[in-house]
């Protein structure tokens, strides 16, 4: 159907064979199988020049159709790979949303008007395949999957609690002096969780602790830690308003907790439209600054 509107519109079937790179016999060919298949007459031929048959003319409207659709279809995707517009749908844990998105996203959305953000906030993992998914933000150790991780950055740890429960338990002095301690812990899961930590000297302490209370929301064990419940481990960042202000108070701060990864994952290993590619290094840039 293309070949037919390219020969129309050059005018000749030596004139299209040119442009498109072929013989012109390979041309008349084609054309003869094009009509073969419709059981039509599409072209009047003659030695000096070619005229279209009625059904020709009706036909060749469709072909005109059929290849501005083609090409609206590449240059659509020609914008997404070059250009970020669309919609990107992600999905990130609901602190990491509340905290860290709109600073980094913010000025690179404003700056591309033809993108839409649809967010997916929360602290469950999202199956980014059946949730259409086009990039999850993740925090923490990744385990193999046919996922696509790209590290973002890297986010110190540190364990703390509020002066409160520091005043009425306490506070430790080493790692042992926390088995002794209410754990809020970031798992919801009826088992111990193990801690490691790395201080002085080279040394390293590995610990089970069992928890007293335990959420899958980092914000809402932060919220625990202040009303003075226990200790716990939190992001330097995501805490770091809370210790200049005194509310929370760092424990043990020669030793330390390994670090957390923050990662980009997408579904597939090829090429990522810009709006994806985009978002990724707005993402790197912003955690690189903070």
């Amino acid at each position: 159907m293309a070949l037919f509107a390219q020969v129309i519109d050059a005018g000749s079937m030596s004139a299209a064979a040119r442009e498109l790179g072929l013989t012109p016999s390979a041309v008349s060919q084609q054309l003869r199988q094009l009509e073969t298949d419709l059981g039509v007459t599409l072209l009047h031929r003659s030695t000096r020049k070619l005229s279209l048959s009625e059904a020709g003319a009706v036909f060749l409207e469709g072909c005109h159709a059929m290849v501005a659709a083609a090409r609206s279809a590449e240059q659509r995707l020609a914008d997404l790979r070059d250009a970020p517009v669309g919609e990107l749908r992600l999905t990130a844990p609901a602190d990491f949303a509340r905290r860290h998105l709109a600073p980094a996203l913010a000025p690179w959305l404003l700056a591309h008007p033809r993108l839409s953000l649809r967010l997916f906030a929360s602290d469950e993992r999202v199956d980014l395949i059946e949730q259409r998914m086009d990039l999850a933000i993740r925090v923490g150790h990744m385990a193999d999957s046919s996922l696509v991780a790209r590290r973002l950055g890297t986010w110190e740890e540190v364990l703390c609690a509020a002066p409160t429960y520091l005043a009425r338990r306490g506070q430790p002095r080493q790692p042992a002096d926390l088995l002794a301690h209410d754990w809020l812990s970031l798992t919801v899961l009826a088992e111990p969780v193990h801690v490691e930590l790395s201080g002085p000297g080279g040394r390293s302490e590995r610990l089970r602790l069992e928890s007293r209370l335990a959420s899958n929301s980092a914000s809402s064990l932060r919220e625990l830690a202040l009303a003075g419940l226990g200790i716990v481990r939190q992001p330097l960042m995501d805490v770091a308003d809370e210790l200049r202000q005194g509310s929370l108070v760092r424990l043990l701060p020669d030793w330390h907790l390994p670090e957390l990864g923050v990662f980009a994952i997408t579904p597939r290993r090829d090429e990522q439209p810009a709006k994806v590619r985009q978002a990724i290094e707005a993402l790197r840039e912003y955690l690189g600054r903070a």
